[in-house]
């Protein structure tokens, strides 16, 4: 049989050199790659139809290829809460360069030792050990496995509009029908009940309920604060009946809410704890799961039978220890909680002066919920902020609400800013709402 080859042209791109200029000749064929290698929405983002990309970050702002600067009201989804390249996390990780990048599995791993040394000290209650991933999915994923595996048991509650991730665990504990239903069916033994309602929560616990597993703050949801004493009565239901909680903190942990974590705020400790995003301090990806000595029994028999190949790497956990440094050192999360007072103050006036628009504020610290009257002037507000040199998301199960997580390091002013463009682009508005509505009486 004749084997016939195929000449296929390969493309060139080995080089020598890297840099700033490097990184100009990419940016100038970003848009083209993004859409022809990564996915063809991103001819659909604003950004991409701006031919936007982000080129230079520092502190609280970002900078576009055009030399346009961003105030950062977005963080990353969470990420940047010491801010944008922090000198100390930045120095911590190219120092570690020189040292050990990746390590070699065998031998003992000092700085992902250290690490957890430093969360114990600075964790809720008992918590004493830590498994290190990539990710926030990773740890919830990590989480639940834990759970079942300490317990025996096999359900787990969480509750509806959650966000926990998109592995299929995670996604399992996901409480939102739009990133579930194409990948079901999922793992079996899930339920989900209203957030905030205790009655159903404990209507739901069976003699199989292994874990309840809550995010303090619903952030994809919405940025929904649960009424006050709810994260108490959960983990006093969950202590009733021998149930395990595990905290999401992935999104409100490392002093997003004003405490170093958001469940500090009612006194809980859960049995399992999983943070991420701003962990690594804006510099490298890393999460993690702790539990209690007693729940982490659970391993010590088999400890590789949960792993990760680059968990706990020297790169990411120096980051991230110089990220708790930061943290504790320049007191973020009272920062956060003085700023996010502020933020909040203004933005309530906002919303009394423009009651047609806004339809709610709510958050604590500086995660905040902004909800619109409807979706569709969500979105032309949160593009005509883009244009105004202010980044804002919405929230993925929310699709009225827009999240403001800036860098923890924000300050008086640069809130100002943000609040003025926003009450400029409603004044806008008002005007054009005013001209529409004469041009109707005109043709009436």
């Amino acid at each position: 049989m004749a084997v016939y080859k195929r000449r296929v042209q390969t493309k060139k791109f080995t080089r020598t050199t890297y840099g700033p200029e490097h990184y100009e000749q990419i940016a100038a064929t970003c848009l083209d790659n993004s859409i022809n290698h990564l996915n063809a929405a991103y001819s659909q983002k604003l950004a991409g139809a701006e031919g936007a990309v982000e080129f230079r970050d520092q502190g609280v702002y970002t900078f576009d290829n055009h030399g346009k600067r961003y105030l950062d009201c977005l963080g990353g989804y969470g990420i940047f809460n010491v801010g944008h390249r922090h000198p100390r996390v930045i120095e911590a990780v190219k120092a570690q360069l020189d040292q050990v990048c990746l390590h070699s599995q065998d031998l003992l791993n000092p700085w992902a030792a250290h690490l957890a040394s430093q969360l114990a000290a600075i964790a809720p209650g008992d918590l004493q050990y830590t498994f290190f991933c990539n990710s926030g999915t990773e740890a919830v994923e990590g989480a639940l496995k834990l759970a079942r595996l300490s317990t025996g048991k096999t359900e787990i509650i969480s509750t509806k509009n959650s966000y926990h991730g998109v592995s299929l665990g995670a996604l399992s504990a996901t409480g939102r029908d739009v990133f579930r239903k194409p990948f079901e069916p999922l793992l079996n033994g899930f339920k989900h009940v209203t957030f905030g309602d205790i009655a159903a929560l404990e209507a739901a616990i069976t003699e199989n309920t292994a874990a309840v597993i809550l995010e303090p703050i619903q952030g994809e949801g919405g940025i929904n604060v649960p009424p006050v004493g709810y994260l108490r009565k959960v983990r006093q239901l969950t202590r009733k009946h021998n149930v395990l909680l595990i905290l999401d903190e992935v999104q409100t942990g490392l002093g997003r809410t004003g405490r170093m974590f958001a469940c500090e705020h009612e006194g809980v400790v859960p049995d399992i704890m999983c943070l991420a995003k701003a962990l690594g301090g804006g510099v490298m990806p890393i999460g993690c799961f702790m539990a209690s000595k007693k729940i982490w029994k659970a391993l010590e028999s088999n400890p590789s039978i949960h792993n990760s190949t680059f968990g706990g790497n020297p790169l990411a956990c120096t980051a991230a220890s110089a990220t708790l440094e930061v943290l504790v050192e320049e007191h973020l999360p009272a920062r956060a909680a003085v700023m996010g007072n502020y933020f909040m103050r203004r933005l309530i006036e906002l919303k009394e002066k423009y009651p047609q628009y806004v339809a709610d504020v709510r958050g604590r610290g500086l995660l905040i919920g902004f909800e619109f009257q409807t979706k569709e002037l969500r979105e032309e507000v949160q593009a005509e902020l883009w244009h105004r040199g202010v980044l804002v998301a919405g929230t993925m199960n929310s699709n009225k609400t827009i999240r403001i997580e800036p860098p923890l390091i924000i300050t008086e002013s640069q809130i100002n800013f943000m609040v003025d463009t926003l009450d400029g682009v409603f004044n806008d508005r008002v005007e054009s709402d005013k001209k529409a509505r004469k041009r109707g009486k005109k043709r009436a």
